[in-house]
């Protein structure tokens, strides 16, 4: 996420998203596996940005939201990550 973010803040067309830092995986673990009370409350708020930014709705069977989710570390890990595309094409 945050080269996406260095990219846009120099004027390069990335589109729009947000990211869920390490911060969430290291609660996550920390936590009995449980994410933090305020996450979902942020992540509804996240997406209906990007709803809004692209004019489409994730979940919406004539005009699908698709989004790309890359999994990501605090240290480099080339070859290590998954990436997940066109979530929200499916059930």
């Amino acid at each position: 996420g945050a080269n996406l973010a260095q990219m846009a803040l120099i004027g390069l067309p990335v589109p729009p998203g947000f990211t869920l830092t390490t911060e969430v995986c290291t609660h996550y673990y920390e936590n009995d596996q449980s994410y933090p009370v305020e996450l979902s409350g942020h992540v509804r708020s996240a997406l209906s940005l990007v709803e809004t930014r692209v004019g489409q709705k994730f979940g919406d069977a004539e005009n699908p939201l698709l989004l790309s989710v890359r999994s990501g570390a605090r240290a480099s890990m080339p070859g290590m990550m998954d990436t997940v595309l066109n979530l929200g094409l499916n059930d």
